[in-house]
């Protein structure tokens, strides 16, 4: 059964796990309320969709 010869370093072992991270989200903006939104989504603030209402948003005003 092999063993390793040696320990890896940190350097090594963080070289190897260097695509393991956190992404931030990518967010456009709103073409009616300018609000920024998760893109090929539709607004949850407006309820629009590439210019046109495609749900209805109850506001809490």
């Amino acid at each position: 059964m092999p063993v390793p010869q040696s320990r890896t370093s940190r350097s090594k072992r963080d070289k190897r796990r260097g695509h393991i991270k956190l992404v931030q989200p990518a967010l456009s903006e709103c073409t009616n309320c300018h609000a920024l939104v998760r893109p090929h989504r539709v607004c949850p603030e407006c309820g629009y969709y590439k210019g046109v209402q495609v749900v209805e948003v109850d506001s809490l005003d």
